[in-house]
């Protein structure tokens, strides 16, 4: 747990029963043969629903509003059925893994709202014995109760405590699949509690913390902090500067996992920018609000080392966090400023509002050391982003088609959602300075695209490289989703843990 928020993951429990002792039931709707069916009521249950519903149980769920629609959840009436017990919607009956995780974090979020005045216990009834749908129903039902507990002197509210997945699946390899997903929706939750954490809570020397603690005790981990002035004295051009404008100096981290024997390396880099005002072009105040969010590259990257360190996956990982406080002031970076990077590279600053690459091109160049055989980065970058692929979906710019494909098949398991933007020639050649090895921005169309040419000359020459851009679903300003919380949402951990994952060896 973060030390930065009092969130409490409920306990979860895989059992071949319906537990006494909880609160809420959570059963299924699906479609089979164009009719909707309920599956997953115990068949202890349904003999005794049975004599006290005047029709069909489907008939009930249909008449109060629900359906096999995706996410649909209606509660059922206790007075008539003698318990709580939540219907949602789970689409075909040949479920996928997605599906359910979405479903059942709207049950759980469903249940959790029919709390009162004590906290609630939910048990999860779905006839999944599939090892990889019930990790789905574990993920969803530990991510879809995520709250981040308001900074409040007053008394906590109630939550959902316990979990009980239902189900007669047995074995170990059916308990390590559940367990695996309890570490990786811990890892996604911390994620969160990072992301929602208060600008002036969570500041680079703070963050930098933070992550040197989650490490603590994990085997075959080390973690080096380099503080701001190591970055001056080493040659961070991008990470002093941006970080210059505030009292707070910037840090970064790297983590490096080592298994013995591992034949893959991966390396991870991501945006940690703690608060991004713009600097001195200075944001809009509504465009500032959220600026908290603009660490979340850097969120996931750490989050998803640790799981993968904590499953012991035989992959050589090495993690780069680039934090920085981005605000105007005497000492702040200007336009126009030219910056040596590290390694030398030299940059004419085009706008201090497009921070994130700068501190990104250091982190990325320090890659090119580690003989990685993929580097992926994870940032909040552009606004152009969203503007193209809306605020659920993220953009994926790479190296070449097979390393995307490998991030794509990665996302597909972890149900994220990527889509692959191009790096055009004509938009690098945008990037030409006249003071400067290159400029770090060009054109306003194409933003996204322009940006990712510009980190890509920070990778090592024929370097399998992917930029992930999660500026949209990085951040939840609307209602939750599916799993899917407000606020800080975790994006790209599970992806980071599933490509991991396909690296193994």
């Amino acid at each position: 747990m973060s030390a930065l928020s009092t969130h409490r993951a409920p306990q979860l429990t895989l059992t071949g029963q319906v537990p006494s002792s909880v609160d809420v039931l959570v059963v299924g709707v699906a479609s089979s043969n164009d009719k909707d069916v309920v599956v997953g009521v115990p068949a202890d249950l349904e003999k005794g629903w049975a004599k006290k519903l005047p029709g069909d149980l489907t008939d009930l769920v249909a008449d109060l509003g629900g359906s096999s629609k995706a996410n649909d959840a209606v509660v059922l009436p206790k007075g008539l059925l003698g318990q709580s017990v939540v219907a949602v919607g789970v689409g075909p009956v040949e479920v996928t893994p997605n599906a359910l995780r979405e479903a059942v974090g709207v049950a759980v979020r469903k249940a959790a709202g029919l709390a009162k005045d004590a906290d609630v216990k939910v048990a999860v009834s779905l006839d999944a014995t599939d090892p990889e749908l019930l990790a789905a129903i574990a993920e969803g039902a530990l991510q879809g109760a995520y709250t981040f507990t308001k900074v409040s002197g007053a008394d906590a509210p109630t939550r959902v405590t316990e979990v009980a997945v239902v189900s007669a699946a047995k074995g170990r390899d059916v308990n390590r699949t559940v367990e695996e997903s309890v570490n990786l929706s811990a890892a996604v939750n911390l994620a969160r509690d990072w992301i929602n954490a208060p600008a002036n809570l969570l500041y680079p020397e703070v963050f930098a913390n933070e992550a040197r603690d989650q490490f603590k005790g994990i085997k075959n981990v080390t973690v080096e902090v380099l503080d701001d002035k190591t970055l001056a004295r080493e040659g961070y051009g991008g990470l002093s500067a941006v970080g210059g404008g505030s009292s707070r100096g910037p840090r970064l981290v790297r983590v490096e996992y080592k298994p013995r024997g591992a034949k893959q390396t991966l390396a991870l880099v991501g945006k940690g920018i703690t608060f991004d005002s713009g600097g001195l072009n200075i944001k809009p105040s509504e465009g500032m609000y959220t600026m908290k969010c603009d660490m979340s590259g850097a969120a996931a990257v750490l989050a998803a080392t640790k799981v993968i360190a904590q499953l012991g996956l035989n992959v050589h990982v090495i993690t780069y966090a680039a934090m920085a406080e981005n605000l105007p002031s005497d000492t702040a970076y200007r336009p126009s400023d030219v910056l040596s990077m590290y390694g030398g590279t030299t940059v004419e600053n085009v706008n201090t509002d497009a921070e994130g690459r700068l501190v990104m091109a250091d982190a990325l160049a320090r890659t090119k050391g580690d003989a990685a055989d993929l580097v992926v980065d994870v940032a909040t970058l552009t606004g152009a982003c969203i503007v193209a692929l809306g605020n659920r979906i993220a953009g994926l710019m790479a190296s070449d088609d097979e390393t995307a494909d490998r991030i794509l098949d990665a996302a597909e398991v972890a149900g994220e959602q990527f889509w692959q933007l191009p790096i055009p020639d004509q938009l690098r050649a945008t990037l030409d300075s006249k003071v400067a090895d290159l400029k770090s921005g060009g054109p306003r169309w194409g933003g996204a695209l322009t940006a990712a040419a510009f980190l890509q000359r920070f990778v090592a020459e024929g370097q399998s490289w992917a930029h992930l851009d999660i500026a949209g679903p990085a951040w939840n300003e609307e209602s939750a989703w599916g799993h899917v919380s407000t606020g800080g949402t975790g994006f790209a951990v599970s992806t980071l843990v599933a490509l991991a994952a396909g690296m193994e060896g």
